[in-house]
């Protein structure tokens, strides 16, 4: 069966299910296999050249305008939409049977007692953050953890310097991804924040559905028993 996976957390379930994709995207980390494009800007020409059985995209990740073109091109799209831990296994069953993949089953922990709020920059320049109606912010409400959100109506709101500097959290997390937060950032978000407790995290676990989300849960789980 050939596969196109325009989503990274995808491309990585199937290969951790011995499912090799024909093409993925640059952002999919897999320097070995064919690339077509962004998840932002696939080259629809290229796909439907390659003449695949299915296209994965996500809802969050991928441009309907990009999924309607493959459709009106001829191509099976399969069209995931995760924007919750407790939608993983109902989307990864749904594109497991479309691909020969394996039973999954997650049983994500209910939301437990909120212990800590944490702010979790995703951008800088500007500034922007996640929402509580996001997969990233419903992972980690599974640990206790209730993330910190500005007052708007965006999943993805935009924080301006007076913004970040009324954050009301205890710890800010700062994920590898989208934006490459490092070490080098901890002393600016500490003093824009006011917030000593600044972290480096792994923003695939963060933000990467599928195949890792159980051992992501894990990993933070262990992270934030320090908390």
């Amino acid at each position: 069966m050939k596969i196109v996976s325009l989503v990274p957390s995808v491309t990585e379930t199937l290969l951790a299910w011995n499912i090799e994709p024909t093409a993925c995207t640059r952002f999919c980390e897999q320097p070995t296999l064919l690339h077509v494009g962004g998840t932002k800007d696939p080259d629809i020409a290229a796909i439907v050249a390659l003449r695949p059985d299915l296209v994965i995209v996500d809802r969050e990740e991928n441009r309907r305008e990009d999924a309607e073109a493959l459709r009106e091109a001829g191509v099976a799209v399969c069209d995931l939409h995760v924007v919750s831990v407790h939608d993983v296994s109902r989307e990864m069953q749904r594109m497991s049977d479309l691909v020969g993949g394996p039973t999954f089953a997650l049983n994500a922990p209910a939301q437990q007692e909120q212990r800590i709020v944490a702010f979790i920059p995703i951008w800088r320049r500007p500034w922007m953050t996640i929402s509580r109606a996001t997969y990233g912010a419903t992972l980690l409400q599974c640990l206790g953890i209730q993330v910190f959100q500005p007052d708007s109506p965006d999943a993805y709101p935009t924080l301006s310097d007076a913004d970040l500097a009324q954050v009301n959290a205890q710890v800010v997390l700062l994920p590898t991804e989208p934006y490459v937060f490092a070490e080098r950032h901890i002393a600016e978000v500490q003093e824009r924040t006011g917030i000593a407790d600044v972290r480096i995290v792994d923003g695939k676990d963060l933000f990467w559905w599928g195949a890792r989300t159980k051992d992501a849960l894990m990993r933070f789980g262990n992270e934030f028993a320090r908390l």
